[in-house]
C-alpha cells in the first residue's frame, strides 16, 4: 500500500502529513510506504498510490486518480489523520 502526501512545494505541509501518516500507520499496526510530493509531480508519484492526503486547495489540481483523495483540515491533528488512514486502509 502507498500513501502520497501533497502540498504546493513538496516540503512543508506534505512533510508534516508524511510524518503524521507514518505515526498513524504505526498506531494502527498497518504497513504502507508514505511519500511526500509537490502538486506538480502528483501524476508520476501517485500513479500507484492507494491514498492521497492533501489540503482542500490542491484537490482540483490532483484531478482524476484511482487513489482515494482525502482532505486533511488540520495537518497537526493526529486524531484526524489517524482516523482518515484507518478509514482508507484499515479494512484492507
Amino acid at each position: 500500500m502507498k500513501i502520497v502526501t501533497i502540498c504546493g512545494a513538496g516540503i512543508g505541509s506534505s512533510g508534516i502529513l508524511k510524518v503524521n501518516a507514518e505515526k498513524a500507520l504505526d498506531a494502527l499496526g498497518l504497513s504502507a510506504s508514505v511519500v511526500a510530493a509537490d502538486v506538480a509531480s502528483v501524476r508520476a508519484v501517485a500513479e500507484d498510490a492507494n491514498v492521497i492526503l492533501t489540503s482542500q486547495e490542491f484537490v482540483a489540481a490532483i484531478g482524476d486518480t484511482y487513489a482515494e483523495v482525502i482532505v486533511i483540515r488540520n495537518h497537526f491533528d493526529q486524531g484526524e489523520i489517524t482516523a482518515a488512514v484507518d478509514r482508507a486502509l484499515g479494512e484492507h
